[in-house]
């Protein structure tokens, strides 16, 4: 629940007449549902819920050089750009702490690449990953059902920085904030000329 006026539902909870059950529903019956562990939910009211069913960066289909690129097969920097996607950044924000804060850093970071590539002449900005020796890891360490059922889509993260995605405000503030741009992963050019 994203607001309880009145607290309601927490004095239910803590009066007993409210309890939260997790589980499978295996059927609707006559007097609520039937839950796939046997159980039965008596209901005056059902509100159905399936949950949150993300698409990554809005379903967009990534070309780059007339090929195809697959987001799942990408690898995150810094959090914020995907290897193989010039001029390409996305933020998401901390899921252990305030959302905006990672957002403000990814934007301050955005602003200060692209005033390095205008003062430099480039045009692109690419993430590269040459390290044969870098371990992929899923992009974010959540079991909620709503990211295991698009685990698949999903980029990956890698296993040492700037590949590894950190849910730590300090650590990600100093390395964005004051870390070099030219980092030799980012690969600049003037123009694009193909992977």
């Amino acid at each position: 629940m994203c607001i309880v006026p009145d607290g309601d539902l927490f004095k239910s909870m803590k009066s007993g007449k409210a309890a939260v059950v997790t589980d499978d529903i295996e059927a609707f019956t006559r007097d609520g549902i039937k839950l796939r562990s046997g159980g039965e939910l008596q209901a005056d009211i059902i509100v159905s819920a399936t949950g949150l069913n993300v698409v990554p960066l809005g379903g967009i289909l990534f070309r780059v050089d007339g090929r195809t690129v697959e987001l799942a097969k990408t690898m995150t920097y810094k959090g914020c750009m995907f290897s193989g996607l010039p001029n390409l950044a996305s933020v998401v924000g901390y899921t252990n702490a305030s959302w905006t804060l990672k957002c403000e850093l990814v934007c301050r970071y955005v602003c200060r690449l692209l005033n390095y590539m205008d003062k430099k002449g480039y045009s692109v900005a690419q993430a590269r990953n040459d390290g044969a020796s870098l371990a992929e890891e899923p992009w974010l360490s959540l079991t909620s059902g709503y990211i295991q059922r698009v685990s698949d889509q999903l980029p990956k993260q890698g296993s040492r920085k700037p590949w590894r995605l950190r849910q730590n405000y300090v650590l990600d503030a100093i390395a964005i904030r004051l870390g070099a741009l030219d980092d030799g992963f980012l690969k600049f050019a003037r123009r694009f000329t193909g992977r």
